[in-house]
């Protein structure tokens, strides 16, 4: 593998990390009835994690409740969140069941959508939650998606009636051998007429089969990049990288959208304008 060309610019840039973790089992004890327990390097506090943001100087980070270790308990998240002084919100992992008024109290707190992850759950596990997406939409909250494959096909229009902010995770996680007309992608590219759609550049090793830079996945990233603008495309870690399959470290994932967005005026979009206009970093 050649060496990536570095440029050290993007250390002093504005930047927001719209995806990661806070995971703190010393701290806030693992639910009981999860199925996967992130332990050593896998597991990060909120202190430590505002270390790592400084050094690369991210101003903000948009934190997701991961499903495993905490499942629906977002305590953690809040915690971070109550205590970053305004650098943290939050989508918050609930049960299809949670009423408006909840909703309302996460929504005080800093946390500015729910995270559906099909791709851990299937399907089936969501198949209640029609009037969950309808409440998030009437409180102006983010309906965030993490799909593989060709889940996205079948979900496109629960998505866009339920009216809800839509936020894709880590680019629809595509299946590289259909390429970007596989019916998934089809699907995320089709959401960008919408207007109210926006999808992360990030977990490429999720979907990748290569080592770091990930050179298969290029072609999807063009194609998001087209379609949706970078008024509606965000960048992210996924720090500390549950589950990765392989070595990752935020520097390089940084500098690799360098690479995939070589223009400065969109990557400042890109990690900075459009998640502040978003999600509402540094409002009053």
């Amino acid at each position: 593998m050649s060496p990536m060309t570095v440029d050290a610019s993007i250390y002093s840039a504005p930047k927001v990390d719209c995806h990661c973790h806070v995971l703190n089992p010393e701290g806030f004890a693992y639910a009981t009835d999860v199925a996967y327990r992130p332990a050593g390097q896998e597991t990060g506090s909120a202190d430590y994690f505002l270390q790592v943001l400084d050094a690369y100087g991210v101003k903000h980070a948009l934190l997701v409740g991961p499903n495993s270790g905490y499942g629906t308990d977002n305590r953690c998240m809040l915690s971070a969140i109550a205590r970053s002084n305004g650098r943290f919100k939050g989508i918050a992992v609930v049960p299809n069941d949670a009423p408006r008024s909840y909703l309302q109290e996460l929504k005080a707190q800093g946390i500015v959508g729910a995270a559906f992850n099909f791709s851990l759950h299937g399907l089936d596990h969501y198949r209640t939650a029609a009037p969950l997406l309808a409440r998030l939409g009437e409180l102006g909250m983010f309906v965030q998606i993490q799909v593989e494959g060709s889940q996205l096909s079948s979900l496109s229009p629960l998505l866009l009636d339920a009216g809800a902010k839509i936020l894709i995770d880590h680019c629809g996680r595509p299946d590289l051998a259909r390429g970007v007309k596989g019916d998934g992608f089809a699907a995320l590219l089709a959401l960008a007429n919408s207007q109210r759609a926006t999808v992360k550049l990030s977990g490429f090793a999720k979907f990748s089969a290569q080592d770091f830079p990930f050179a298969d996945t290029a072609a999807f990233t063009g194609a998001l990049l087209q379609a949706f603008g970078p008024e509606h495309c965000v960048w992210a870690s996924d720090w500390p990288f549950l589950k990765a399959s392989r070595r990752l470290d935020y520097g390089p994932l940084m500098q690799l959208l360098v690479q995939s967005v070589p223009d400065a005026e969109d990557r400042h979009k890109i990690l900075w304008s459009t998640p502040l206009r978003l999600f509402g970093f540094g409002a009053a």
